[in-house]
């Protein structure tokens, strides 16, 4: 799959495809169903498949402080999409720039001149442009001018509501790991690089995995029962806590993993942590041995979950 850092760096090559526009947030399975429909066409052109999306994502730049938590990062995002059979993503740039441009000199300089989309889908609620002033109808009509189809996403459903990337952070923020699965199609998960931490854990009899996280802020935060993949043939349990450390006095939002029955050394590991069930908030203790009588009793519901075979068999 082939990245495209702003529309600079399009090439004649580029021209000609089927596309899609969005955040894609989650690669849920409203998203996957998008990208099922558009390989179907991009089968029936003959033409890759491009998704562009934006980076920050348009909540992010126009009210940085109230903009929900991301469901995955830019890299855990293009990583989903290449699995769904995507060729390339223009990945653009949303600044005060590009918020200004009319919605027909987008859709003439980046959808017709420089993409030449000859497929695109997308919700029939999207807007774009200049204040919001583009949106499906204004697709549409440009489409039949410049020969370009257009098509509406299908609302998908799970449980008989409409599956959304809000809806899975309302899902993770409740602790409800088994909806938010659900919505995913697979279990909710972080991804990072294991660093060097302080060692604390392994004072108190539990070692554990330190997983810096560069996210202004997480779609959920607690105690959790684990399985990490990345070190090893197979999966590994555990139990993660993902927040600040107050015990510890921690500042930054950090996710600490302990595996179970694993010794090895996976410093600069980079790995995918799946979080399987909510065990409890995370919370200040009075001293460390009342955090350690803790920590053993955390370990000790998430082996009892985990020993579900149908969790354990990943």
């Amino acid at each position: 799959m082939e990245l495209i850092r702003g529309q600079h760096n399009l090439r004649s090559h580029h021209h000609g495809c089927v596309a899609t526009i969005g955040n894609f947030d989650g690669v849920h399975l409203g998203h996957q169903a998008i990208l099922r429909q558009l390989a179907e066409q991009g089968q029936a052109f003959g033409l890759p498949i491009t998704v562009i999306t934006f980076e920050p994502q348009p909540q992010e730049f126009f009210a940085p402080q109230a903009a929900p938590a991301r469901l995955m990062r830019l890299r855990e995002k293009l990583l989903a999409l290449r699995q769904y059979g995507v060729g390339r993503v223009l990945c653009l740039e949303f600044d005060r720039r590009l918020a200004a441009v009319p919605a027909r000199t987008f859709i003439d300089t980046v959808l017709v001149t420089k993409l030449g989309v000859r497929y695109l889908i997308v919700g029939d609620d999207f807007r774009f442009g200049r204040g919001r002033e583009g949106d499906f109808e204004l697709l549409c009509q440009v489409g039949r001018e410049r020969g370009f189809q257009v098509a509406n996403t299908h609302s998908y459903s799970y449980d008989g509501q409409r599956v959304s990337s809000t809806r899975i952070r309302e899902a993770l923020a409740r602790g409800e790991l088994t909806l938010a699965e659900g919505l995913l199609g697979h279990p909710y998960s972080i991804c990072g690089r294991v660093a060097q931490g302080d060692k604390r854990g392994r004072t108190l009899g539990f070692p554990t995995a330190n997983i810096h996280l560069h996210w202004r802020s997480t779609p959920l935060a607690g105690v959790y029962a684990v399985r990490m993949r990345g070190v090893g043939p197979e999966p590994v349990a555990g139990v993660a806590n993902l927040g600040r450390r107050p015990t510890v006095g921690g500042l930054r939002v950090q996710l600490e993993v302990h595996l179970f029955d694993f010794q090895q050394d996976i410093y600069g590991r980079h790995v995918q942590v799946e979080f399987l069930a909510f065990l409890r908030p995370e919370q200040r203790f009075d001293s460390l041995d009342a955090l350690q009588r803790q920590i053993q009793t955390d370990s000790d519901q998430a082996r009892a979950f985990l020993s579900d075979p149908m969790r354990r068999s990943g």
